[in-house]
């Protein structure tokens, strides 16, 4: 590194800034591609590969990522192609853009030290794209030259929306202008809504086929400036009528969502006199079709006033997300170590309310409540920001349903639903092999082949439901897909093979269904690249087991499987129920406390070896927590029942003493309570004394698999 550069800016630094922008290009530049491999004729998707494709190659270059900047440069040359009518988006095109997508990332990932990347792929992926290229074709866009990596102060370039009325001559054609470039060029400067005005088109007796009798009305977004729009114009406008007319936007967006009506925008266009809409009746049918009906305005005219409305909507949307999406980055590690902090102090505010009690001072307590009270707002607002929306790692789904779908030779549609819905980000990033394992068993175990669907009178293309929504304190994820479903007599008779269940077992659908979430367990019947080793699902079990959460399998045979994923939405500090078992305590999540009832021992019963509590006419089962720990020492003549409700099953947890609610920082535990099935964590009381956090579906599931003595 020069002294000048050192000097001017470390380029380290700039690289480290660079970074998170790095992977959200590479990011930006997958979804634009599935987008594109969809529609392969929109232009908006093509601009945006382009734009991921230029952004990468020339941050690149600034940040000295030579290898990345040439790299991206030969890939751009196709989209530059394609931009330029010389090349068509085809399946091919597409797997090697993918191809160099992933070549990009491998590449970023060695120049940050987190993985490595093989040179000759680079240059296979490179020649590949080359074939692409018609033969002798030169590009518009051309490599920067390197320069040194300076810090520059971006201008701020102000957006404004213009109206344009484009009307050429009807020579326009024997000039040797195409209006259709004139309108491209348009497209390129911003967002851009363009209606053809057909009216003036004459009968075919009058029709003369070198005539243009077409004229436009565009309404564009631009932060290039009018000068910008005038240059497109500069070879046409003495044979063109150009009529270009800036409108003030910003008060239209701080407006209702009706703010722009139909008539208003008529009349300002010049289409309408105002006279014409006053005490205008226009009974049930809609303003434009009245208008038409008596020939005030022409239908193609209130189409253009339709998209602009439609644009000022878009518009209000855009500039909605883009206030909501305000953020700073902030490193992970800083925002663990907040986290660490505020459970910290929710431990301290608990000591300190309790001391306050004691001391049975009024100033005291008065001041611990309202520490209680900012502890738990600090605590809330610390767990939000942790809080990201699902959505990004759904998107990466996408690539995973395309690239497998393809290599198995089906046709599978991925539909995704409740992207928005927010999760704890350290519960999104181990949720991401999970979700990778089920969808891919969607495909390859649930999903026929496109022949057999049509067949059995489906759709010739699979799909795949992936959605999230929030339910309470949990998030439920379902992943389900439309094809052959579970087959309870394979599974049965490979659990046989497996010694896992004997002939005599009578097992429910819903208990033969969770035992291929047992390790080995596959009924595939050979291995393949994608499945039977029997590890996918025992994985998922794991990583779901892992996060606190539960799973639940329906299948219905020839209509397709539905797996729910149960998970908390944080797994850093919960609302917990605290009681107390001779001289420990146990935390319930308080989420899942559907209510407290007493036992007297006058009042146990039992039926097949289970014990029942009558609660208003219904009996619930329940375990007692004092012989499922051995805490020693006699039971008190009166208990309590903590009824909580898994999976729609009422289960009563009988306890000595119930403590109440409880702000709960959950504390790992040590390596000899690692293996203790039952507990997810620990948490310290106030007093300094530990409590145990219940994982309640674990011991739900246990005291099941010991009733029906499934290992």
């Amino acid at each position: 590194m020069s002294d000048d550069l050192n000097d001017g800016f470390d380029l380290n630094v700039l690289r480290e800034m660079f970074k998170a922008e790095a992977y959200e290009l590479v990011a930006e530049l997958e979804s634009a591609l599935l987008a594109l491999d969809q529609s392969p004729q929109d232009k908006d998707l093509i601009g945006r590969v382009f734009r991921a494709l230029h952004t990468i190659k020339g941050s690149g270059g600034a940040c000295g990522f030579e290898d990345i900047s040439n790299f991206a440069h030969e890939v751009e040359a196709v989209y530059d192609a394609i931009r330029n009518d010389q090349l068509a988006v085809t399946k091919e095109i597409i797997n090697a853009t993918l191809a160099a997508r992933d070549q990009i990332t491998a590449l970023f990932n060695r120049h940050y030290n987190l993985g490595d990347a093989q040179d000759d792929a680079t240059e296979q992926v490179a020649v590949q794209l080359r074939r692409f290229l018609p033969a002798g074709y030169v590009g518009k866009s051309k490599k920067p030259k390197p320069a040194p990596p300076v810090v520059v102060v971006p201008e701020v370039r102000m957006q404004a929306t213009y109206r344009i009325r484009f009307r050429p001559a009807h020579n326009i054609f024997q000039l040797g202008t195409d209006p259709g470039r004139v309108l491209e060029e348009l497209r390129g400067l911003g967002s851009c809504k363009i209606v053809a005005q057909l009216n003036e088109i004459p009968g075919l007796d009058g029709l003369e086929a070198e005539q243009c009798y077409v004229y436009w009305d565009i309404i564009l977004t631009t932060d290039r400036g009018l000068d910008a729009i005038k240059d497109v114009f500069i070879f046409v406008e003495d044979v063109s009528e150009v009529k270009i007319e800036q409108f003030d936007v910003d008060a239209l967006l701080s407006g209702g969502e009706e703010a722009q009506r139909l008539g208003d925008i008529l009349v300002e266009r010049g289409d309408l006199r105002p006279e014409d809409i006053k005490g205008l009746n226009v009974g049930q049918k809609k303003i434009g079709e009245v208008l038409v009906e008596k020939g005030l305005v022409q239908h193609d005219q209130v189409e253009t006033a339709l998209t602009e409305q439609q644009h000022v909507r878009e518009l209000r949307r855009e500039r909605q997300k883009t206030e909501e999406m305000s953020s700073i980055r902030v490193a992970s590690p800083k925002l663990d170590k907040l986290v660490d902090l505020v459970g910290e102090l929710v431990t301290v505010q608990a000591r300190l309310s309790q001391a306050s009690l004691i001391a049975n001072d009024g100033t005291f307590i008065s001041i611990a409540e309202e520490v209680e009270r900012l502890t738990a707002e600090l605590r809330d607002n610390t767990m939000s920001i942790r809080m990201l929306p699902i959505g990004t790692i759904f998107n990466k789904f996408k690539r995973v349903a395309r690239d497998l779908s393809q290599n198995l030779g089906k046709a599978v549609e991925l539909v995704m639903e409740g992207t928005e819905t927010e999760l704890d980000k350290t519960v999104i990033e181990k949720l991401h092999d999970p979700l990778v394992h089920l969808i891919r068993n969607c495909i390859d175990h649930g999903i026929e082949m496109p022949g057999d669907r049509v067949a059995a009178g489906k759709p010739r293309h699979g799909t795949i439901h992936l959605s999230a929504v929030h339910s309470g304190a949990h998030v439920l994820i379902t992943i389900s897909d439309d094809g052959g479903g579970m087959n309870t007599d394979s599974i049965r008779k490979k659990a046989l093979e497996k010694e896992l269940i004997t002939p005599e077992d009578s097992l429910s659908e819903k208990e033969l269904f969770s035992l291929v979430l047992l390790p080995g367990f596959s009924t595939a019947s050979q291995v393949t690249d994608v499945s039977g080793r029997g590890v996918g699902m025992d994985v998922v079990k794991q990583a779901i087991d892992a996060l606190r959460g539960t799973i639940d399998i329906e299948s219905t045979r020839g209509a397709g499987t539905t797996i729910t994923l149960s998970l908390p939405l944080t797994l850093a500090i919960i609302d917990g129920f605290l009681t107390k078992i001779g001289g420990g305590y146990f935390v319930f999540p308080l989420s899942l406390v559907d209510e407290c009832v007493e036992l007297k021992a006058s009042e146990e019963r039992s039926a097949s070896g289970r014990t029942l509590l009558p609660v208003r006419g219904e009996l619930v089962p329940y375990i007692l927590l004092r012989d499922r720990f051995a805490v020693e020492g006699a039971r008190p003549p009166i208990e309590q029942v903590v009824i909580v409700k898994v999976d729609a099953l009422r289960v009563g947890f009988v306890v000595d003493h119930i403590v109440g609610g409880h702000q709960t920082v959950i504390k790992s535990l040590g390596k000899m309570y690692k293996g203790v099935e039952g507990l997810s964590g620990a948490t310290i009381l106030g007093d300094g004394s530990v409590a145990l956090i219940l994982d309640v579906p674990k011991l739900v599931q246990g005291v099941e698999r010991e009733e029906t003595g499934i290992a």
